[in-house]
């Protein structure tokens, strides 16, 4: 099976101005997509929309790894030749909660093969995070070793994986995949978030964007 997943990822946040969000849909679905998916490293992609939570919008493009955004191929064909759609759309019919990020895979530090050729998940959790700097490594092994984890143990949770910004803010980014849009209205869940004493110590440290966490439905490809 064709590879769909590596150590990077493209993410393209937004809202839609309602009176072109048909035409957007159209242009983003049938040639925007596709002509980053021709671009040598772009392994995937999948669209969602928010069912809580902001932008209303995601575009989440899986790459080989987070080089490909420096490639002369991408920077050439898509981000320094942006087409005529792509310039009339960003003209201001998707101006409010542009976000267009790139990220590097920091959780899991190995990925299982099995992974690798995984389509993309019918719904996701995400928060995009800042921490202060003297909570920094403490934030990241608590994450790591036990905030996460605990999660995973949540029915309907397929899998979690953490991100380092390497274009755009917030620095970190966390993506949970589920089953199901309901898994963090459970008690599994509640129980999770609330389970290791070490939680209660950092959640005051940690700055979720606005927005975050927030809840996607896949509809690209459609559920």
């Amino acid at each position: 099976m064709p590879k769909t997943r590596g150590t990077g990822l493209l993410m393209a946040w937004m809202d839609v101005d309602p009176a072109h969000e048909d035409a957007f849909n159209l242009w983003y679905d049938s040639e925007h997509i596709n002509r980053l998916l021709a671009v040598p490293g772009f392994l995937s992609a999948a669209r969602y929309v928010a069912i809580r939570g902001a932008p209303k919008y995601l575009a989440m493009y899986e790459l080989e790894d987070h080089n490909v955004l420096r490639s002369a191929a991408f920077l050439d064909t898509v981000r320094y030749q942006p087409s005529a759609q792509r310039t009339q759309f960003s003209g201001g019919y998707v101006g409010r909660n542009y976000l267009l990020n790139g990220y590097r895979q920091i959780f899991p530090g190995r990925t299982d093969p099995i992974d690798n050729t995984m389509g993309p998940a019918p719904f996701l959790q995400m928060g995009r995070i800042d921490i202060a700097a003297s909570m920094e490594e403490e934030f990241n092994d608590w994450y790591n070793t036990a905030y996460i984890p605990g999660y995973l143990t949540v029915p309907g949770v397929i899998r979690a994986r953490r991100y380092l910004a390497v274009e755009g803010q917030p620095k970190y980014l966390t993506v949970y995949e589920f089953e199901n849009a309901g898994v963090p209205d459970t008690p599994e869940w509640a129980r999770a978030r609330s389970g290791n004493p070490w939680n209660a110590r950092m959640r005051p440290h940690v700055r979720l964007d606005e927005g975050s966490p927030a809840v996607f439905r896949r509809i690209l490809p459609a559920l």
